[in-house]
């Protein structure tokens, strides 16, 4: 019995012994040949998603929604929610890719110095909120540029597919329709110039229609509250209240942590820089906009005890 205990002790070392002669060697082969390691996890990665698909028999891209050009209408601003849920109103499209749009339309608008409603009018006009159009003569897009004219713009967009990329050809074709503006002298001119009809005798009342179908906007957008959906007012206003809510909690929390920076700061061996570090040490247990308020208060509070 003794000898058949002894006898298994010793082949239970051994496995250990080997075992950990093996772990040892497949460190030394992954040390040595760096890539094996990822060659088995690329294989691994590789099995285990075929095992995913096989399941949802569907491909499985997860990153498939960083390529969707839509936003959530409450992160929009009151104005640019009404234009989205006009536009997608009138046009058929979806509010919340219509409200990208939008937005793109208004960052646009402030950085060229166009009204921002003047860009999606032209959209409108020129291709009813479609991005995959094209014209007869090549205008693609949903600002219609000639793609094989101003593919030098495109290249920093990777190329001219970028034409298809909606909010692409919304930078692209905004800066082309500025430079029209600024070289006629005016928005009607400019216009025109846009079509490509400066040469000739008339532009077939396209001038006119990006202006009134401006005019329209402006004046179902003048009320934004009248032109948003119930449904969305009252997601709106819970909104609002649950960011009040965490700013008053944030106000409480920080308002006891803001009163002993003051006293240490009138104290014998308060100093600037201890200050700053006490400042930075409660912005760092704050959310960003709890950090503002802090910081507010403590250089009010700063300010207020400088002559």
């Amino acid at each position: 019995m003794k000898s058949s205990i002894a006898a298994l002790k010793a082949v239970v070392l051994n496995g250990f012994a080997l075992l950990g002669a093996l772990l040892v060697f497949c460190a030394l082969v992954v040390y040595t040949y760096p890539d094996l390691l990822d060659d088995g996890e690329q294989w691994l990665y590789a099995h285990l998603y075929e095992r995913k698909v096989i399941q949802a028999q569907l491909d499985v891209e997860p990153e498939a929604l960083e390529r969707v050009t839509a936003v959530d209408l409450l992160d929009l601003s009151e104005e640019q929610a009404a234009t989205a849920f006009w536009l997608s109103k009138k046009y058929r499209v979806a509010p919340e890719p219509m409200g990208a749009l939008v937005a793109k339309a208004y960052e646009l608008g402030e950085k060229r110095g166009l009204d921002p409603q003047l860009i999606l009018s032209v959209v409108a006009i020129e291709s009813r909120f479609n991005p995959f159009a094209q014209s007869s003569v090549g205008a693609q897009g949903l600002m219609q540029v000639m793609t094989n004219v101003h593919e030098d713009k495109y290249a920093h967009f990777g190329g001219s597919l970028a034409a298809f990329d909606p909010l692409s050809n919304m930078q692209v074709g905004s800066l082309i329709l500025k430079d029209c503006i600024d070289r006629f002298g005016g928005i009607q001119r400019g216009l025109v110039c846009y079509v490509g009809a400066a040469k000739l005798p008339n532009d077939g009342g396209y001038a006119s229609k990006v202006l009134a179908e401006q005019a329209k906007l402006k004046s179902a957008t003048s009320k934004p509250l009248a032109m948003l959906p119930a449904a969305f007012k009252a997601a709106w206003a819970k909104r609002q209240a649950e960011q009040r809510d965490v700013l008053l909690t944030a106000e409480q929390s920080a308002a006891p942590v803001t009163l002993g920076v003051a006293v240490a700061q009138d104290g014998a061996n308060s100093s600037p820089a201890g200050l700053d570090l006490a400042l930075n040490n409660v912005a760092a247990l704050l959310e960003p906009t709890q950090n503002m308020h802090v910081l507010a208060q403590a250089n009010a509070s700063d300010t207020s005890k400088t002559p």
